[in-house]
């Protein structure tokens, strides 16, 4: 066991986990942040998505303590002042989730992508969230909620 500082959500909040223990297990088991997902555990599903310094990470496949020096924002972290980042209300507003499970990954995913990219094409949008699956098939809504948040600035990656 070792003892470590995380960055989570513009927090700095010390824990005590294995060196092996994941990112995705310190997360919901012991900050009890329960909106990153467990999935398939391989980092192929993409439930488990967070964003490492911007970047979305499959966090079942990260050490939390090799996080350690990185910025992580979860789903919870998106939201500022009580308001929806650009993202997360543009896949309400588009109806793109029906269980939610795979929302928040998909919604850090796209998060990612348009930090990147601020107006991506359909094929760059296609190929980036590629990675995050959805068993209820809402693919062309999650398509169209990052179509709309495309067109809004992005915020929430930086904490």
């Amino acid at each position: 066991m070792g003892d470590f500082v995380l960055n989570v959500n513009g927090a700095h909040v010390r824990v005590n986990a294995s060196s092996e223990e994941t990112l995705l297990s310190v997360l919901r088991n012991r900050l009890n942040l329960t909106g990153t997902k467990y999935g398939c555990g391989e980092g192929q599903c993409g439930a488990c998505t967070v964003l490492l310094d911007g970047r979305a990470t499959r966090s079942c496949l990260v050490s939390a303590e090799s996080a350690a020096h990185a910025k992580i924002v979860t789903i919870e972290g998106l939201e500022q002042d009580g308001k929806l980042s650009p993202v997360q209300q543009a896949f309400l507003d588009a109806g793109a989730f029906q269980c939610g499970y795979c929302t928040s990954g998909m919604i850090l995913s796209a998060t990612s992508l348009l930090h990147e990219r601020h107006n991506p094409t359909e094929e760059q949008i296609v190929e980036a969230m590629e990675g995050n699956l959805c068993r209820c098939g809402t693919y062309p809504r999650i398509l169209d909620a990052v179509k709309r948040a495309s067109r809004s600035p992005v915020q929430g990656a930086s904490r």
